[in-house]
Order: structure tokens, then C-alpha cells, then sequence
């Protein structure tokens, strides 16, 4: 069987260069070059909706790889694809870089310029590794496989727009489902998730920032159980802490979540920092939310441009939340899609902070009562993203997901045809009155 390899290369004379001579090579499928590490990243994750054995063996990352750094990107897909074998392209050969990527996850190096013998032995030692990995999972009954739980993040196109509230109501109606869920607030300097809940806890997100490897025990001593059954993840209760945290940190700490967890709810707030901008970046679904307002509208069209401009989340990928819907305003959610450029979610959020205000005051935001128009909205919204479908559903909209976000990784060995995304799941909707939290198909 011929090894399939998808070079990542970000220089368009060296993606030439690597294309010349992987073509060259014996028994190699290979594929046309991921231009960028977000573009390898959603080019991995549609092959891992499909099934394990849809993956590349081999995955080449040239040195010159962005925005994503060289070695971050190969500890990303390491820990998100164990079964696929990564191999740094590198001018710097010296046993420190050497000695990096094999920590980083890195099955091999080949040295600049290339050798042609040198990236033959090296490409069919990681082929034949990864089949054998391949084997022994499949192997195994139940063995896991794919990309890991649903990953969503919440961000304001300003202060105040109740990105909180909306993060801890989705992440309930995950829970209500059924399913695991991981509640972390990295608003790391005004971050309001423990007021809301009525949590006092110690550890926060900045205890992670000097610990180089995530473990399921390091997880375990800086979650928080809550009564609810959430993962609770605190921002640090001193502000000037935010800075500890860094782009690494957290894309390590998603990873090790989006393996423990069946959905991870992400509340980024307003401020981006590098931290919470790499969580958006490897996010499944990026929502943004803004209120009918002006001021709101134009800040959430700079947050969509910025983010463009920084290759972090391309505005198409982005799916729009209104919150604080009133129907007599002149600014209506297509009016918003037009303004912002982005996916407007079909589920707005009332205006009725009546609903809301005895619960916030009393900083239970668990206890909101289920026949709240503002609550069946916002659990509506887990449902129109996919977050509170059952095993069953959520193995069969992998398919739509793969759609949804196919312009983002173009690359891939075959094409692929699916039927939705994570915003047509409108039987994915989750009742607040149903007694055990189970899908009603009306999204309310």
C-alpha cells in the first residue's frame, strides 16, 4: 500500500521544492501542500470525521510552517492524530532541535537541503510506524478514534454582551444531554464564570502556564467539579496573571481537553489575547456575539476583520450570535449578516433580562428557571451547534461538519460531499422542560 503524505509549507518555493522530490518518491501518494497550520489542521480533522484510515500516514512540517510555530504545530498534531507520524523539515539539524521535536511529538527529522535518500528511509520508517499504530487501534475494541469532542468558542464583539451567560447556558444543555462537558472561561483578565456559578476555587488557567505537558492528572487538579456535573476551568482571580498564560499553554490545554471531553465550551470575552485567539483558531465552531445595536455591530465586523487579518478564523467560518433580539429595531439579524459578513445562527436571544436578573444577583445561573424564554433561546442555540445530540447523531453529522468547514482545508486526498453543518442540526434542539434533558426536535 503506497504511504500517503500531506507536506505543510508555507514558503511557495519551498512547497515547489518538496512537491519535486516527494513526487519522486517509491510507493508515496502524496498530497498538494497545506498552505498554513490552520489550513493542515481542518485538512486532518474532515479526513478524521470520515474514519481513522482516511488520514495521511505521513505528515511533513516544513520549518517555515505559520501563523502556527513549527514545533507547536507538530505537538498539535501529535496530540489531536496519535496515529499520524509527523516529520520536521529543518535547517537547524543540532541535537537541542533534535531533541525538541521528538518531545514536541515528532517522529523524524530531515535536514535542509533535502536529501532524496534521507527522506526516503525517514518517510517509510514513520509510513511504517503509523500503520502499525493503525493496527493496533483498530485492533482494540473501543479504541478511540478522530479528532476528540466538540470544541466552541465564545467571544464578545464588545463588553457586556452576554457572552458569559450564553457560554454557561450551552455548556448546561450539553450536560443535560448527557454529555461531558468542559466549561473554561479564558477571559483571563474580567473573566465572571465563577461569580455566575457560585464557585470558589483555587486553581485557575494560569496554574497551567509553566507545565509543559497536560496529563489527565495536571487536568484533574485544576478542574473544578461542579454540581451541575460540569468541568469548570477558572479564569486567575488577579488580572495581571493573564499574561502568564501563553498561545502554547493554551493550545496544549484545548488538546487535552477535546480528549477528555465530548464538548468544550470556551467563553474568549472581548479582550483577545494570544491565548484565548489560539483557542478560536483550533476551535470546531467560532461564535461571536453581539447586541442590535450599532456600536455592537461595527465592533463585531472589526473583531471578524482582525481576525482575517491575523489568520485566525476567516469570517465564513464564523457564526454570528444575537443576543438581546428585539423585533421592532431597525437592525435585524440580516441586516447584521450583511454588515458583518459572517453566518448569522437562526436562534436569536430575547431582549427579557427580567428572566435574568434573579438568578445573576444571586449568582446561580444554574437555577434559571426552564420556562425562560431566554433560556429555551440559548438552549435552543446548543442544539442549532450540535452540542447536545446524542452519540448517535453526533457520529452522523461528522459528515456535515466536514462541509461546514471544507473552505478552511482545502487540501485533502479525495473530495468530499456532505449534507449539512453544525448550524442545520435543528433536531439537535435540547428542551429545558424535558425531564432528563433529551432532544425534542424543536431546538427550544
Amino acid at each position: 500500500m503506497a504511504t500517503r503524505i500531506l507536506p505543510a509549507v508555507g514558503d511557495a518555493d519551498a512547497a515547489r521544492s518538496v512537491t519535486a522530490l516527494l513526487s519522486q518518491l517509491p510507493d508515496t501518494d502524496p498530497a498538494q501542500p497545506a498552505g498554513n497550520s490552520t489550513q493542515l489542521i481542518d485538512t486532518l480533522t474532515q479526513l478524521a470525521h470520515e474514519s481513522m484510515a482516511d488520514l495521511p500516514e505521513v505528515v511533513l512540517v516544513h520549518e517555515r510552517i505559520g501563523p502556527m510555530p513549527a514545533l507547536e504545530l507538530v505537538r498539535e498534531v501529535a496530540l489531536r492524530f496519535p496515529a499520524v507520524g509527523v516529520i520536521l523539515i529543518t535547517a537547524d539539524t543540532s541535537p537541542a532541535l533534535i531533541s525538541a521535536a521528538m518531545d514536541a511529538g515528532a517522529r523524524g527529522l530531515v535536514g535542509l537541503p533535502l536529501s532524496y535518500d534521507e527522506l526516503v528511509a525517514r518517510v517509510r520508517a514513520t509510513g511504517n510506524w503509523a500503520v502499525g499504530v493503525r493496527k493496533h487501534l483498530t485492533a482494540e475494541a473501543g479504541a478511540p478514534s478522530g479528532p476528540g469532542g466538540t470544541v466552541v468558542t465564545v467571544s464578545g464583539a464588545k463588553g457586556g454582551v452576554g457572552t458569559s451567560v450564553i457560554s454557561i447556558q450551552m455548556a448546561l444543555a450539553a450536560r443535560a444531554a448527557g454529555r461531558s462537558v468542559a466549561l473554561v472561561d479564558m477571559d483571563l483578565q474580567n473573566g465572571d464564570l465563577a461569580s455566575y456559578l457560585d464557585v470558589q476555587f483555587r486553581r485557575s488557567v494560569a496554574d497551567l502556564a509553566d507545565i509543559h505537558d497536560i496529563t489527565p492528572r495536571v487536568l484533574q487538579d485544576v478542574v473544578f467539579n461542579h454540581e451541575t456535573g460540569m468541568g469548570l476551568l477558572l479564569a486567575p482571580g488577579d488580572g495581571e496573571r493573564a499574561e502568564e498564560v501563553s498561545e502554547r499553554t493554551a493550545r496544549q490545554l484545548v488538546s487535552a481537553l477535546r480528549g477528555r471531553y465530548q464538548v468544550v465550551v470556551i467563553d474568549c470575552g472581548s479582550q483577545m489575547t494570544g491565548a484565548n485567539t489560539a483557542a478560536i483558531e483550533v476551535a470546531d465552531v467560532a461564535a461571536l456575539v453581539l447586541t442590535p445595536d450599532v456600536v455592537a455591530v461595527r465592533a463585531a465586523k472589526r473583531m471578524v476583520r482582525m481576525w482575517e487579518r491575523l489568520q485566525v478564523r476567516k469570517a465564513e467560518e464564523t457564526i454570528t450570535v444575537v443576543n438581546r433580539a428585539v423585533r421592532n429595531t431597525e437592525i435585524q439579524p440580516p441586516l447584521i449578516e450583511r454588515i458583518v459578513g459572517t453566518r448569522i445562527a437562526r436562534t436569536a436571544v430575547p431582549a427579557h433580562f427580567k428572566d435574568l436578573q434573579p438568578v445573576v444577583d444571586a449568582g446561580r445561573m444554574q437555577d434559571l428557571d426552564s420556562r425562560s424564554v431566554v433560556k429555551q433561546a440559548m438552549w435552543g442555540l446548543a442544539g442549532e451547534l450540535g452540542l447536545v445530540r446524542s452519540a448517535a447523531q453526533h457520529a452522523a453529522g461528522r459528515k456535515g461538519r466536514a462541509r461546514y468547514r471544507s473552505d478552511r482545508g482545502a487540501v485533502g486526498f479525495r473530495r468530499r460531499r456532505g449534507d449539512g453543518h453544525p448550524g442545520d442540526g435543528a433536531d439537535g434542539g435540547i428542551s429545558p422542560d424535558s425531564p432528563h434533558g433529551e432532544p425534542d426536535g424543536t431546538g427550544r
